[in-house]
């Protein structure tokens, strides 16, 4: 029989290329990965790996199981779920990543609520941008995960996931509450909230994410789309760090405005050519079978709607 513990590291190892990288996910040493690899091939009655060089890599049939394995694991735990749920409250542990924004808007009052209604759904929650959650649910890490899709840079269909609109979000002018830097309307100004244009802002000071996050570089390509390139004064790791140092009228910035967080003393302002971002719940097809994860997608939907 195939244990489901070794059925996961072989999908690690699928998905992860190493084992090595499998050792490192798990907080396990290279031999114990091997060993437990080599018990499922005895399971399976069948060669997964094969020497490549220094490294292994999965034999046919081997990428046969490992493509196969999310499907298997994912039904164990709808079973075990559904047996432990007859006659009595959803159950079992539902695990949900979700970029910061959101985590704080909608996931975490979902989660309060969930607490109320159905107790023992355990929600465990990880922060995590799109681009981190997006491959730590292919990898069965997660159960949902929350993504957002700008216009320049949809995310692609899979047929193994499902999709469920929660809301939309645009991309504001973020700026100290007194600051008045070029071509913005000054507080009280008769036009204060009406939306500019970002290459009036070509003169002033910015602060952005770290080099390589998405908001971080999809803002500097709008801003040289307008015309000038951005005087970055500041790079941030989180969005608190950023809105404390443009709330100090040390720069501006481009943010989500569901990332604008009311405790800092912030205005923001629209764009004349408005960027938004679709925001989805994304879970694998497998996984929405469990009645449990179902009841966390839903409660995250009703929040965010």
């Amino acid at each position: 029989m195939l244990d489901p513990w070794r059925l996961h590291l072989l999908r690690q190892l699928h998905q992860l290329g190493t084992v090595r990288a499998v050792a490192d996910a798990l907080h396990m040493s290279p031999s114990s990965v091997s060993q437990q690899l080599t018990t499922l091939e005895k399971e399976a009655g069948a060669h997964l790996l094969e020497r490549a060089g220094r490294r292994v890599r999965l034999t046919p049939v081997g990428l046969a199981l490992a493509r196969h394995a999310t499907e298997i694991l994912d039904h164990i735990e709808s079973v075990e779920a559904e047996i432990a749920g007859l006659h009595s409250e959803p159950t079992g542990t539902v695990r949900v990543a979700a970029f910061t924004s959101v985590l704080h808007t909608v996931l975490i009052p979902a989660v309060r609520r969930l607490h109320a209604t159905h107790p023992r759904i355990s929600v465990v929650v990880t922060e995590a941008e799109p681009s981190e959650a997006l491959p730590a649910l292919h990898r069965g890490e997660v159960d949902l995960a929350v993504s957002g899709d700008f216009q320049d840079s949809p995310e692609p269909s899979d047929p193994d996931l499902v999709r469920r609109p929660l809301t939309r979000d645009d991309v504001v002018l973020v700026l100290a509450e007194d600051a008045t830097p070029p071509g913005v309307p000054a507080p009280g100004d008769p036009h204060e909230h009406e939306a500019v244009h970002l290459a009036a802002l070509s003169d002033a000071t910015w602060a952005f994410e770290k080099p390589g996050a998405h908001l971080a570089d999809l803002a500097e390509r709008l801003c040289l789309r307008a015309g000038f390139r951005p005087r970055v004064a500041a790079r941030c790791m989180s969005h608190g760090s950023l809105l404390r140092y443009v709330e100090a009228g040390l720069a501006v910035t481009l943010l989500p405005r569901l990332a604008v967080d009311g405790r800092y003393a912030v205005r923001i302002l629209p764009f004349a050519d408005p960027l938004e971002r679709d925001i989805h719940l994304v879970g694998r097809r497998a996984a929405m079978s469990r009645v449990a994860v179902r009841e966390v997608a839903d409660a995250i939907t009703r929040v965010a709607l």
